[in-house]
């Protein structure tokens, strides 16, 4: 019984059978522990062999996913992306492979350090265990800060204090209240002012909770990232070094997100809001101010030491500004006035002055120099210099859509090919005095600047009229009419004006935009597509700086990741779509910083190796890390080799990972540098790398950039699967809306076969899955349910039937359960947990059941159940291996562990015939049962009939040994289109002699004809053209006969062929019925006798 929780998880009211399966897990994690089930070695090497023929000998899997970031407990979450590979490993253990699942604890990049500094700043506030903070006091009643600053954007506030954007998250302000909610007793927080002290607390933890979950993780090889660990920061080390010498990192200008408060790029890692948004590069267009509107000029004229004054506009469409009819602004933004140098002055958003602050835009670098302040509806009716423009000089005027969040407030208007543009241009003409504008300032009639063979040219007047597009309100009509405009103009249009008439568009906007900056009117300017918050809570600007970066994209590099992609199994076509997308805009990633934790740049050691710069290539560190450390995941100890760090030169690693070969003399020991190589080179490559589809756009597509760079082309990974995000209970996740749960609360809450179980159902594609509780409730009882039927069983085996295993209900239960195995398989090997679940769980126990009920009145079979036991011990083992293992040593009596048992491969291939007659058999009692609730609700409604359901009442079932003509005559279609030497059906052939039949149009006719053609792939087409079943129908329904008469309650059954009952009349016998019957569909009739 549970008790339902409107914001968040189910509470449980009864935990009798939960902590039943709990103790169990328990009892065998502590064996599979004791016996070191899951330390997995390479085997020695063999004179003579390949790696190739070495793996074929021993076959070898090595499955991994994104090492979890140690800032906190892993959430379900981490756990459902953990159970993609912990499934997969529990499968390939079963096909007789040294499965390999590691797992280590990253720790590089901001989010630690960036915590650790507000714990800082919060034992500043409130005292070494935080005992002077109170509510009132650190929150004072007082009104927040406005909405918009003095130039229309949001004030940067010390969110450090107010933590807001934590306050988002999980509901609280301070990081010592989130350390508490995370369950760190407030005496022990102030040690994670130490950003070394949260690496060597929450991996334990981590540790600890996959253990609890039962996943078959090899810890040895477990470690911690950053140079806190030398024998991991020796490997990154070597792998940038590598990168550097290869030309793959360089270093030069570019533009990067960057916050101003941490110094530095704030990379995807390193963000509490905005993870994957990069630069978004525009066209910054000076428009000087010729004379200053009447509210404007007592305000500013005179006022800026003589320096002239633009209002500065950002476009994504220089090539369009040949057609400036006006300049907008937004009547609800306060715009800056900021010294640029002591020559000129820009008005402008204060959220465009702090990134131009940082492009060497400004005089100097970081420094906003605001000199001036004026609001939007004052610079209306200025007069300005429109650069390129045919009409040289054109107003201000007003616009309800001008966003202070995008671009720099100030909008130039080219209304012949922007729709927003033109739609305002035409609002204003209408009602001038509304907005109180002079008419004679919006007097300009829109200019031809590009022509399209759809939309001529005027392509904005066109989409307007085209969409019914009515007020600048129309937001959602403008929006879509401005993708159009852009694509069309972008894509087909040709230049009609300017310097590059006759150009296409896209030839001439690089030109043009060229000119413009040669001509000093316009230069390069970028702001970050949406809004970036980094990890210490600062706003992020866009910043030209030089910096080491990563050269994705560049053409050679990019082929040859496109060929590890072309060659890896990605599962799904999305998720191969997603990468090529990815591999279609990426480009240069910076590589380095100087804040947070990791390894320092070998050849500049004043920055730090950026954070998903360090995960890239370190599943080969796996195939080694046990071999170096001591047991240890911080490498303080040296490992059974007794390789020391400083021995791990480049040249070693080399040849440990690489093709090189040994330096002489050598820093390492040759036996020992051997034994790396060759652990490294059984294990490699991966088999699989399982992820959150998000990681597409960064880490995952650089582990293949990373690895087609590295490593030669046999070494690269086989395959990477993703999955969407998990939601609890069909909502987000949320700790603010207490919507959460962690992996431990969820293991304690349900058990882990429990949680294992729920997490297989919850989904496997990219689309986001659902944790259900209820769903994890229910499996409690499931599991209980199942181990004490197959312990009941056990206890009664003398009292179930021997002998010979021969009924047709023996036969199906054995086919059945074949078929399920194999079915069960395929999923497996496609990583489809969800489906794998359904047949070997849900559907096996389903045919349990059914071969329960057919056989009541004999007895199920002894051999065939504790086959079956076998059977759903070993299927679900992958998922529920503490329910596995219990049935395989406590009710199978089995001495070693399930963990080491084989998958059930059928030793003979699935009986077609004996299946079909199994599904046959029970169609055919649905069918009956069916008929007889019709019936039976037919009385209850007072429709009399010959029949009364509620008197002693007979069956007659008829077969029918022959098809109707228009099956027939598809068959005969089918049969002279297929072709013998392909086994292929020309379907065009069918389709046309079906035609020519007139039985194209027929409803039944094509999904008999697909039937069809899936039985010749099933039973070959000799079996299939004979139009017989692959059984006798008489006879399986004489057999099902027994089974009738005594769930249906039956005086009598009796099975007729159809031929038979010529001449016959009287109840039982009606005509229509009779030949209702087709072959493998009988017809039947109820009488009462």
């Amino acid at each position: 019984m549970t008790t339902a929780n409107p914001n968040g998880p189910i509470e449980l009211a009864q935990t009798g059978k939960r902590d039943f399966l709990q103790a169990l897990e328990k009892k065998y994690q502590k064996r599979w522990a004791d016996e070191k089930l899951f330390e997995v070695d390479a085997p020695p090497p063999e004179e003579g062999l390949s790696y190739d023929e070495l793996r074929e000998k021993y076959p070898k899997w090595l499955g991994t996913f994104p090492y979890p970031y140690m800032n906190g407990s892993l959430h379900l979450g981490h756990a459902f992306t953990i159970s993609k590979i912990e499934f997969g490993a529990g499968f390939e253990r079963m096909l007789g492979k040294r499965a390999l699942f590691p797992m280590a604890f990253h720790c590089t990049g901001m989010p630690i350090k960036a915590a650790s500094d507000k714990i800082i700043r919060e034992i500043e506030m409130f005292g070494p265990d935080f005992e002077n903070y109170s509510a009132e006091a650190a929150d004072p009643k007082e009104p927040l800060p406005p909405a918009s600053g003095s130039a229309g954007v949001p004030v940067a506030v010390d969110k450090a204090k107010k933590g807001k954007v934590a306050a988002k998250a999980t509901g609280l302000t301070y990081q010592f209240q989130i350390m508490e909610s995370i369950g760190v007793p407030r005496a022990e927080i102030k040690k994670f002012a130490d950003p070394q002290y949260w690496l060597t607390y929450f991996p334990p933890i981590a540790k600890e909770d996959n253990t609890a979950f039962g996943a078959r993780i090899d810890w040895r090889r477990s470690f911690i990232t950053t140079d806190a660990n030398p024998y991991y920061d020796s490997f990154v080390r070597w792998q940038v070094n590598k990168l550097h010498k290869m030309n793959k990192i360089k270093f030069g200008e570019r533009y990067t997100i960057y916050s101003p408060k941490d110094g530095q790029p704030c990379m995807d890692h390193d963000r509490q809001e905005g993870e994957g948004i990069g630069p978004q590069e525009y066209t910054g267009v000076k428009m000087e101010v010729v004379e200053w509107g009447a509210k404007a000029k007592p305000e500013v004229e005179g006022k800026f030491d003589g320096r002239r004054i633009f209002l500065v506009a950002a476009t994504l469409r220089p090539e369009t500004m040949y057609g400036q009819t006006n300049c907008f602004v937004g009547t609800a933004i306060k715009y800056g006035v900021f010294a640029i140098n002591d020559k000129e002055a820009y008005v402008m958003t204060l959220r465009a002055a702090r990134n131009m602050a940082y492009q060497g835009i400004t005089e100097n670098r970081g420094e906003i120099k605001q000199i001036g302040e004026i609001e939007g509806t004052r610079l209306i009716g200025t007069r300005i210099k429109a650069p390129f423009a045919i009409n040289p000089e054109v107003y201000v005027l007003p616009m309800d859509n001008v966003l202070a969040t995008k671009g720099t407030g100030v909008v130039t208007s080219v209304p012949s090919d922007s729709p927003d543009d033109f739609q305002t241009l035409t609002d204003l003409r209408k009602k001038p005095e509304f907005y109180g504008i002079d008419p004679k300032w919006a007097a300009i009639d829109p200019v031809p600047v590009i022509t399209t063979p759809t939309y001529g040219d005027m392509t904005a007047p066109a989409l307007v009229k085209k969409l019914k597009i009515q007020s600048q309100k129309d937001t959602k009509q403008l929006a879509e009419a401005k993708e159009i405009a852009y694509k069309e103009g972008f894509y087909s249009g040709t230049m009609i004006v300017g310097e590059f008439k006759g150009l296409s568009v896209q030839d001439a906007k690089p030109k043009v935009r060229e000119s413009m900056i040669a001509a000093g009117v316009g230069f390069a300017y970028a702001e970050p597509e949406g809004l970036v918050v980094s990890r210490s809570t600062d706003e992020c600007v866009v910043a030209l700086m030089d910096q080491w970066y990563l050269d994705y994209g560049e053409a050679g590099w990019k082929e040859v990741a496109l060929k590890l992609l072309g060659k890896m199994n990605t599962y799904s076509s999305e998720t191969r779509n997603a990468f090529e997308g990815t591999m279609a805009w990426l480009y240069q990633w910076a590589c380095a910083r100087s804040y947070g934790l990791g390894s320092k740049l070998p050849w500049d050691p004043s920055f730090l190796v950026e954070s998903l710069s360090d995960s890239t290539i370190y599943m080969s560190f796996y195939t080694i890390a046990h071999l170096l450390q001591g047991g240890v995941i911080d490498g303080s100890k040296t490992g059974p080799l007794g390789v020391t760090p400083e021995q791990l030169t480049d040249e070693v690693w080399d040849y440990v990972l690489g093709r090189a070969e040994l330096p002489s003399p050598s820093p390492i020991d040759p036996k020992a540098a051997a034994t790396l190589r060759h652990n490294f080179r059984y294990f490699y490559p991966m088999d699989i790398r399982s992820s959150g589809k998000d990681l597409i756009n960064n880490h995952l597509t650089f582990c293949i950039y990373i690895h087609s760079a590295l490593f030669p082309e046999k070494l690269w990974p086989l395959s990477m699967r993703t999955n969407g995000h998990l939601m609890l209970n069909g909502k987000k996740m949320s700790k603010s809306t207490g919507n959460f749960l962690t992996l431990k609360n969820c293991v304690e809450k349900f058990g882990a076969d429990a949680s294992r179980l729920a997490l297989a159902d919850a989904g496997d594609g990219m689309d986001d899955a659902n944790f259900d509780e209820k769903n994890a409730n229910a499996n409690i009882l499931r599991l209980h349910t199942l181990i004490d039927w197959c312990e009941e069983i056990a206890k009664e085996e003398a009292s179930l039937r021997h002998g010979s295993k021969d009924t047709v209900h023996d036969r199906v239960f054995e086919e059945e359960v074949k078929d399920l195995i194999n079915q069960t398989r395929a999923h497996y090997d496609a990583t489809n947990y969800k489906d794998a679940l359904k047949t070997g769980f849900y559907e096996l126990q389903t045919a349990r059941d059914w071969y329960r009920e057919a056989t009541a009145d004999i007895g199920m079979h002894s051999d065939l159940v504790f086959w079956w036991i076998r059977i759903a011990a070993l299927m679900v083992l992958p998922i529920a291996p503490h329910f596995s293992e219990h049935i395989w040593t406590e009710v199978l009596k089995e001495k070693s562990s399930v963990q080491l048992a084989l998958w059930p491969t059928p030793e003979k291939p699935v009986d077609i015939a004996v299946l079909e007659s199994g599904a046959y058999m029970r169609g055919t009692v649905k069918a009956i049962r069916d008929a007889e609730l019709s019936l039976t609700k037919k009385k209850s409604k007072g429709k009399e009939g010959a029949y009364d359901p509620s008197k002693p009442k007979a069956l007659r079932i008829f077969v029918a040994s022959s098809f109707p003509l228009w099956q027939t005559q598809c068959v005969d279609a089918i049969k002279e289109a297929y072709d013998e030497k392909t086994g292929q059906v020309n379907d065009v052939q069918v389709r046309e002699t079906l035609t020519k039949l007139s039985l194209i149009k027929d409803k039944r006719t094509m999904p008999f004809v697909q039937t069809f053609k899936k039985r010749i792939g099933q039973f070959g087409a000799t079996t299939a053209f004979k139009r017989t079943l692959p059984f006798s129908e008489v006879s399986v329904l004489k057999d099902l006969v027994p089974y009738l008469k005594r769930t249906l309650n039956l005086v009598d059954a009796d099975v007729w062929l159809t031929e038979d009952t010529e001449g016959k009349t009287g109840p039982g016998f009606t005509r229509h019925i009779i030949d209702l019957a087709e072959p493998g569909s009988p017809s039947f009739e109820y009488r009462n006798v």
